[in-house]
């Protein structure tokens, strides 16, 4: 539901083709919620569909403008101000740490080397988007600049985590639960009866 809302967001600052609105989700949402042309321009169907958006203006080679409608603005307003965000997303990178003792010290390590390498990249990358956008008063701009420092923050937050938890898996404590994990799995190889 949420690309459907993504798009009535886009939709409620100005009216927008779907060429423009991949434009804004390429420069503003695609660090929080990606999207293809294909998934855009088949919300855009849908929403046309249900009167949350409308055709507002056609121009050269079929181009469709599309503007939000009264019941389009109701439906973000209650999914803004009534439902509530989903829960944890599903995350495979924070799972595999549950699993790292059956690799060695140094695997574990190299891997939670790398996720922190990861996030220091997004972390440059979105310090980039703040030095290079064009930050003005429009709601995008606006907000979408707070959305901005919230990835900033957890960037530098997963790097330094990761950073850390490489230094853990090296423990003696790890060490030996991760030689206990490998004893246990040979132990049971080798009876498998019992």
């Amino acid at each position: 539901m949420s690309l459907r809302h993504a798009v009535l967001g886009l939709l409620a600052e100005a009216p927008a083709s779907g060429y423009d609105l991949m434009k804004l989700f390429n420069a503003s949402l695609s660090n929080v919620w990606p999207a293809t042309q294909s998934q855009v321009y088949g919300e855009l169907t849908k929403l046309t569909t249900a009167g949350l958006v409308e055709v507002a203006a056609h121009g050269p080679r079929g181009r469709k403008e599309y503007a939000i409608t009264d019941d389009g603005m109701a439906e973000l307003h209650h999914w803004l101000t009534e439902v509530e965000p989903s829960g944890p997303q599903r995350h495979d990178g924070l799972l595999r740490v549950f699993f790292l003792g059956v690799v060695t010290p140094l695997e574990a390590q190299t891997y939670l080397l790398h996720q922190a390498e990861r996030a220091a990249r997004t972390r440059a990358t979105l310090e980039h988007i703040e030095e290079t956008a064009e930050w003005d008063e429009e709601m995008i701009s606006v907000y979408g600049r707070i959305a901005l420092e919230y990835g900033l923050r957890m960037s530098a937050t997963q790097e330094e985590w990761a950073r850390w938890a490489a230094d853990e898996v090296t423990s003696a404590k790890a060490k030996k639960a991760s030689e206990l994990a490998r004893a246990q799995h040979k132990e049971g190889r080798e009876n498998p009866e019992e």
